[in-house]
């Protein structure tokens, strides 16, 4: 008797594997990605500033209101001016995205997800450049940007590629309980909308520009992006980018518009007749005056406001807390990315007894070694970049010294930063302020700053108080250890859209829902409801089996030829179809059929 023993098997095996390879290629392979060629400005020249240029940095002029200037917020650097979106402007971006869609909307996945593909690869090879880009405009440092511009759009490229399908496939539904019409079959399918509109802001100018377009172009959508005038620039830079994309992929270019129109002529944009879906991001009062412009056409809007993301630390999570600089290390990171600048990072740390003592300790050390800087232009390590501008900075002054005099300990910072290389740069001290309470205005205040506010909370019940005092809901994060009562219990009980256990916001880059409570608004993007939300959701009802279909009986039949017989037919079909038990279901029948010969 013959037989095969393991060493034969692995010898066989390996022999198979270029047969396997063979197989497998054929099996994933596709067209070829075509090569994209496009040239990246050159952010390292000085543009010469004309004579209407604003006095200091900004976005306006009085010389000439209609043009939106660009400037480098870590130097004061110009970087151009643009002319403002008209209503003219509007309308033609409008116009192109409707023709355009009018032919994309019948495209196939394999199409849509072509496009996805060569972005991601494109990205991918130009990440120096893309990074230099934003870190121009936004004033953030590489690393930032790295983090938060870069690695979360190949995150949304790639899930959508890997999911949007079956998010958006026709979708099988149970359809009627009733006993009597089973014979009825159920499903939703998902339809484009049309042109959608994203209005984005500032802080990510390439991952707000293309988030909302990755969900469009693969719902088979176009889509309008009108984009912060503070982050003009390096917008026109990524819109140029998708265009060449789309072109080379064999898609219409101009599926995807840019506008940037003053607020004057804002509401002409959002209130636009050709515009099936908003979805704004942004401050609660422009929120209200979207929502008011929105009403007029009934054009549905998902809202994404501000958030006071709170990271409740309990003593359980570490069994001791002599040593606390990894959890440190993550807070950090989530207070200071983006210099503060980010609507889901950390802006207040609630914690317990000893883990409030070790973390003050902690950081009241490391905060104080952060370099600020321009990291395009200093050949030194810079761990925070500027703000964008100096508009906010009395204000967050004025919070800081209003928590000082009401009892809160200022460890560092608390102003503005005169950077000594560059004078015009916009740049803010990083900020620790201690035994914060809950009254003080600046803990229930939106900073979007480098500011850490550290707040003492007894139990884990007072902390979840805590959290909640603000009246906000985007994010949060609870720290304690896995699958305890007091850590679900924070889990259950933080009135936020959004939670991660033991990290911070992590739920964005696992492509769930996104999107807030109370002042942190409503609706959600991302995943698989985000993809779903830019479609119309036709419900569809089919025979399921052939030869039966709906007939009307004679007895219900117009003109009716007895009321009180149509009556009790009615009455028995109602009961016989919900059922509960067999005497019933029998019961009812036998009435049915009698009424039905009557």
């Amino acid at each position: 008797m013959y037989g095969f023993t393991t060493r034969d098997m692995q010898i066989a095996f390996v022999a198979a594997l270029p047969l396997i390879y063979t197989f497998y290629k054929l099996a994933t392979r596709s067209t070829p990605l075509p090569e994209i060629l496009f040239k990246f400005p050159n952010d390292q020249t000085n543009v010469p500033i004309p004579a209407d240029a604003p006095d200091r940095p900004g976005v306006v002029s009085e010389y000439r209101p209609e043009m939106i200037h660009c400037y480098c917020p870590a130097t004061g650097r110009y970087l151009g001016r643009f002319p403002a979106s008209t209503k003219a402007n509007i309308d033609v971006a409008v116009a192109k995205c409707v023709a355009a869609q009018n032919v994309w909307k019948s495209s196939s996945f394999a199409d849509r997800a072509r496009v996805l593909k060569a972005m991601l690869e494109f990205i991918k090879a130009n990440q120096d450049d893309i990074v230099r880009i934003a870190c121009r405009d936004s004033g953030k440092t590489k690393v930032d940007a790295a983090l938060g511009e870069i690695m979360v759009t190949l995150e949304k490229l790639s899930w959508t590629l890997k999911h949007g399908e079956s998010a958006l496939r026709p979708s099988k539904r149970p359809g009627p309980s009733n006993l009597l019409i089973k014979y009825k079959s159920a499903e939703v399918v998902y339809q484009p909308l049309g042109v959608v509109l994203a209005i984005v802001s500032w802080n990510y100018p390439l991952h707000n520009f293309l988030n909302p377009v990755i969900s469009a172009i693969y719902s088979g959508n176009a889509i309008v992006v009108k984009c912060s005038e503070s982050v003009l620039w390096s917008s026109t830079v990524f819109a140029d980018f998708t265009k060449t994309v789309l072109k080379a992929c064999n898609a219409p270019e101009d599926l995807v518009q840019l506008v940037c129109p003053w607020p004057t002529h804002a509401d002409y944009l959002t209130s636009h007749a050709d515009i099936s879906h908003v979805t704004f991001i942004g401050s609660k009062p422009v929120a209200h005056r979207v929502l008011a412009a929105t009403s007029k056409s009934l054009t549905p809007v998902t809202i994404e406001l501000g958030g006071k993301d709170a990271a409740v630390v309990l003593d359980e999570y570490q069994s001791s807390w002599d040593d606390c600089s990894a959890l440190a290390s993550v807070l950090m990171r989530g207070s200071f990315q983006s210099t503060g600048q980010n609507c889901i990072g950390i802006e207040r740390i609630i914690a317990q007894p000893k883990a409030y003592d070790a973390l003050k300790s902690v950081l009241a050390k490391r905060i104080p070694k952060l370099r600020l800087g321009s990291v395009l232009d200093q050949d030194t390590d810079i761990d925070l970049g500027a703000m964008i501008n100096s508009s906010r900075f009395d204000s967050i002054e004025s919070l800081i010294t209003d928590a000082v005099s009401r009892g809160a300990t200022l460890l560092y910072g608390g102003k503005r930063y005169s950077h000594p290389i560059f004078p015009l740069g916009s740049y803010f001290n990083p900020t620790l302020l201690a035994d914060v309470t809950p009254d003080m205005p600046i803990a229930r205040a939106e900073l979007f700053a480098p500011v850490v506010l550290l707040m003492r909370a007894a139990t884990p019940a007072s902390a979840v108080i805590i959290t909640n005092s603000a009246n906000f809901g985007l994010g949060g994060a609870v720290f304690g250890k896995r699958g305890s009562a007091d850590t679900e219990s924070i889990v259950r009980d933080m009135k936020t859209g959004n939670i991660a256990v033991n990290d911070f916001a992590t739920f964005y880059v696992c492509q769930l829902p996104f999107g807030g409570v109370r002042d942190s608004g409503y609706g959600k993007f991302g995943g698989v409801e985000g993809l779903q939300a830019l479609c119309l959701a036709k419900s569809v009802c089919r025979d399921a089996y052939p030869g039966i279909s709906t007939s009307i009986p004679p007895v219900v039949d117009y003109p009716l030829r007895n009321v009180k017989v149509a009556w009790n037919f009615v009455k028995a079909l109602n009961t016989a179809s919900y059922a509960t038990s067999v005497y019933e279901f029998g019961k009812n029948i036998a009435l049915l059929l009698t009424n039905l010969k009557a």
